[in-house]
Formats: C-alpha cells, sequence, structure tokens
C-alpha cells in the first residue's frame, strides 16, 4: 500500500501533520507493506529535510499514492480522484460551507474517510484533537487573566517551541488571594485543561467546597453536566436521559458563578441543551465571572459573552455584559473572553505526535486489513464508486440542494 501526506492546503495555512518524521519511520519498520511518500511543503511545523533525512520519500506529487492522510480540509482543485482520504473535511453535519467539498468527492470518485466518525464497535471517537485544545485553551485562559489585570504576562503558545517552553511560563502566573477557577467537562478537552492545573500546582477542591468554603490559596474544581444541569420536573439527573432529552433541562450553573473569577468551558453542549450563562447572569452583580476561557467554542448560544470566535494572533476581546457588546479587554466593568476555535494549532508538533500515535495504534492496522469491527468502512462517507456510503445517506439532500 503507497501512502502519501499531503500538504496542507486550507487558508489560514495549519502546521500539524498526521504524521511526524520518526512516525513515518517507526511505520516503515512496522509495516513493511507500506511505502510511505511526503508531499512537500514549506507551512509544516516539521520540514521537508527533517523527513528526507530519516529516509522518507519528499515530492511534489502524490498521484501514485492509494491512500492519503491530511488534517484539515483538502481544497477542491487539490483532490485526486480515484483515491482514499483521510481528513477531517466537517461534513457529516451538513455544515453548509463544506457542500461542495463533499460534492466534489463524489464527482472524483474519493472514498473520504472523516477521522471525526472513525469509531469504536462501543460508539465512542477513536481520534481527535481535543486533549490539545484543552492544554493551550487553559493557558490561554491563564494568558487572558494575567493581561485583563496586568498582574503577569505569558509567552504565546504559539510562539513557544513546544509544550516543554509553554509550561516553563507558568511559574509566572499569579492570583489575588481566595482566586477560584471552574472547569466544566472531564473528556478529552477538560483532561487537557486539568494537565495545565497539574503544572500550574493550584489546588483541586470538591465541588461542595468550592461552593461553601473560602480559600486563601487558589483553588479550582472541575464539574460534569450533572451538577450544572437539573431536571424540569424535579426527578434525579440520568445523565442517558439527559443526552437523548436535553430540553427536558434547566440550567443549574449560575450557583457556581457566584463564587468563580476564571471559567473554563471544556464542555460538550448540545443546541437543546439549557443556556449555561445568559447576559442578563452576567451582568448580575451576584456573579463573579471576570474572565472566560471558552475552549468548546459555541458561538452565542451556551455562553453569553462568547460572540465571535477570536484568532491566534488576537486571541482576547471583551464583553461588556450591561450591553452584550464586543469591547476593549481591559474596559471597566467588562469579562475577559478566550475564544480560539484552532487551538491545537499553536502547539503543532506536539497536537501531531499525539494525534499520530493514536493512528498507528489504532487505524492503520484496520486500514491494511485487521478490521474485525469495521472501522474503516463505518467511518467512510463515501465509496469509490461516487455513492455516499449507508451509513452517510442521510446527507443526499444537502450534497444536492
Amino acid at each position: 500500500m503507497k501512502i502519501g501526506i499531503v500538504r496542507e492546503g486550507k487558508v489560514p495555512p495549519d502546521k500539524r501533520v498526521p504524521f511526524t518524521p520518526h512516525q513515518c519511520l517507526e511505520i516503515k519498520e512496522k509495516f513493511s507493506a507500506v511505502e510511505l511518500t511526503v508531499q512537500s511543503s514549506e507551512v509544516r511545523a516539521f520540514k521537508d529535510q527533517e523527513y528526507r533525512s530519516l529516509g522518507i520519500d519528499v515530492q511534489d506529487s502524490l498521484e501514485h499514492c492509494d491512500v492519503i492522510f491530511g488534517v484539515k480540509e483538502v481544497p477542491l482543485d487539490m483532490l485526486i480522484p480515484e483515491k482514499k482520504y483521510f481528513f477531517f473535511s466537517h461534513t457529516y453535519k451538513e455544515q453548509p460551507y463544506n457542500r461542495k467539498l463533499l460534492r466534489a468527492i463524489l464527482d472524483k470518485r474519493i472514498q473520504l474517510i472523516d477521522y471525526e466518525v472513525l469509531k469504536y464497535k462501543s460508539g465512542g471517537r477513536i481520534l481527535g484533537f481535543g486533549r490539545y485544545a484543552g492544554i493551550v485553551g487553559a493557558y490561554n485562559g491563564l494568558r487572558c487573566w494575567g493581561e485583563k489585570f496586568g498582574s503577569f504576562t505569558l509567552k504565546p503558545a504559539h510562539m513557544c517551541n513546544d509544550r516543554v517552553e509553554m509550561e516553563s511560563y507558568l511559574s509566572e502566573v499569579q492570583f489575588p488571594e481566595g482566586f477560584k477557577l471552574l472547569l466544566t467537562g472531564n473528556g478529552r478537552v477538560g483532561g487537557g485543561a486539568v494537565e495545565i492545573m497539574d503544572e500550574l500546582g493550584i489546588h483541586k477542591v470538591s465541588p461542595e467546597e468550592y461552593l461553601t468554603k473560602e480559600f486563601k490559596e487558589p483553588v479550582y474544581t472541575q464539574i460534569d453536566a450533572d451538577l450544572y444541569n437539573k431536571r424540569k420536573d424535579g426527578q434525579p439527573f440520568e445523565k442517558k436521559h439527559f443526552y437523548a432529552n436535553p430540553s427536558a433541562y434547566d440550567s443549574d450553573f449560575f450557583r457556581f458563578a457566584k463564587v468563580t473569577n476564571l471559567y473554563m468551558a471544556c464542555h460538550y453542549w448540545h443546541h437543546e441543551a439549557p443556556q449555561i450563562l445568559t447576559q442578563a447572569q452576567l451582568a448580575s452583580d451576584e456573579s463573579s465571572i471576570q474572565v472566560i476561557s471558552d475552549i468548546s467554542c459555541d458561538i452565542k448560544e451556551p455562553i453569553a459573552s462568547t460572540l465571535r470566535p477570536s484568532t491566534i494572533a488576537k486571541p482576547f476581546y471583551g464583553y461588556d455584559p450591561r450591553t452584550g457588546a464586543e469591547v476593549a479587554l481591559d474596559a471597566p466593568g467588562s469579562i475577559g473572553v478566550q475564544a480560539v476555535d484552532n487551538l491545537p494549532c499553536e502547539l503543532p508538533k506536539d497536537a501531531s505526535k499525539g494525534f499520530g500515535a493514536k493512528l498507528i495504534e489504532e487505524i492503520l492496522p484496520c486500514l491494511l486489513g485487521n478490521d474485525p469491527d469495521e472501522v474503516i468502512w463505518r467511518g467512510s462517507e463515501t465509496d469509490l464508486e461516487g455513492n455516499l456510503t449507508p451509513h452517510f445517506a442521510y446527507l443526499k439532500d444537502y450534497v444536492n440542494s
């Protein structure tokens, strides 16, 4: 099997890769039937010479490859007909901005295997960059606090060589006495944020202690949906029921807002679930929230202050809860907002290493024939005949509209 790594062509450019140079070498050693070619690129975090120095073929064309791996959406003019492609296509939710992409994939008889829908038989996702979204989002939340109040300055993650350098600056962080930090969500994103809390050395307390006690030292707690949602009918919270019937719940979050200074949102949110924080709640004299790092970044829905996604170059803005308008980060009475929606791109080398390791462990064996659970087929939105697969037949109207 001839496998290619496509150069990322989406604008703005993404520096991440599906496989690092050393992982390509690992693939060659583990899977003797695989030939690898890396398409030359000037934007990758890993340079062409780093691949060449390990004996990996680097050239400008991938026409000879059977399977092509990328990260973000491949531009229409770069798609090679009758190939198998792996990348995040952002089409399975019927995203309007990528309708033309899926239509071109069908027209060119490409088998699209979307990372986002590669799942275990149990239904859990196999791949994702969520951990590094949590890591960088938590770091950015700390940066935002420091910049808003002028208490410390952290070097931007994207200007660091790697995670090790980034974390070396955490020693600069200073919080006021009695500071409280809240995390929502305990999945991959929340787990990544907790890694930064551990490196920071901030003390973790239980949700009950967080709500009822005062501390001299900075503390944080982590909560899941059961603690900030309650059933309208008064019955006990049930996770399965909540995910199946989100509209049957009200938000119970504001009790945490009353005692929180910095809120880091790492949760999954469904559009039928109750709004977590409204403008009126953020404007209330009872709210203590001064900075929100919205790592989940659902625009204008669960958290009223997330007016728009921010950028890696300009990651912070201010929110005036009285008017609902965007203002300067240091505007009096404003809430600082961090809402970068492509956080893993800030640490492309580290994020790529984690992603590639999972690809090698979980996906390559399936691709090479050891796939009893049909992981590849279940994650294929299209086939090589120009058709939607049965699992994604619901996309027919989306493609043709």
